[in-house]
């Protein structure tokens, strides 16, 4: 399959597109699902925003580790970010502006949400990585285009994180400032592979109420 998860569901929750002040898209890292990201959303406890969580074919949207060469990640990693970009678009038509989208990841979510933000660099209410880092092999290219025009950007990791090397979080934190973000970035001591009460109260307030 050239596009595994085309055509894979959209779970919404929260208020309606028409009545939301934001929309937040909500990706699930590898072996997670929509209702875990779903039920990151009723952590955030964040009124008056419409949440929207894709579904990867199998749990998984690109196969290898995110630091390997990308083609081994082909075709599931274009597919993914052909859902983000199809579900941004779909958004634009019902009135969302890029002012008021945001993108949010866990894992490899994480790391799909930032490296399309960086690819679509952009004015967008906030971008959340936890726990992740921009896609590809030490060395990788990062000349994105855009800017972020003072986008919000946090990033969450801890500093032992056994999938997500510390200085990949660091360096994709120096390629948003490089493109103009606002860059939040907090390194949390033992932490593991999780996400912390600290993040999610940072996450409500850079979403708002």
């Amino acid at each position: 399959m050239n596009d595994p998860h085309a055509d894979r569901p959209i779970l919404h929750q929260g208020v309606s597109i028409d009545r939301a002040r934001l929309a937040v898209i909500l990706v699930h890292g590898r072996g997670g699902s929509p209702q875990d990201m779903l039920g990151l959303a009723t952590e955030l406890n964040v009124s008056d925003v419409a949440y929207l969580a894709p579904a990867a074919a199998g749990g998984t949207w690109y196969p290898q580790s995110f630091l390997a060469p990308i083609d081994q990640n082909e075709p599931g990693l274009s597919s993914a970010l052909g859902v983000l970009e199809h579900l941004v678009s779909t958004l634009a038509q019902q009135g969302v502006t890029h002012e008021r989208l945001a993108l949010l990841g866990f894992s490899q979510g994480a790391c799909l949400a930032l490296e399309f933000a960086a690819r679509h660099a952009r004015r967008y209410a906030g971008v959340v990585g936890l726990s992740g880092g921009l896609i590809g092999p030490a060395g990788t290219p990062r000349s994105y285009g855009g800017t972020f025009e003072s986008t919000p950007v946090f990033l969450g990791c801890s500093d032992i994180d056994a999938h997500i090397p510390l200085p990949r979080v660091h360096a994709s934190a120096d390629v948003f400032r490089r493109l103009h973000a606002a860059v939040d970035e907090r390194i949390y001591p033992r932490m593991g592979h999780t996400i912390n009460r600290e993040e999610i109260d940072a996450v409500k307030a850079l979403l708002g109420n």
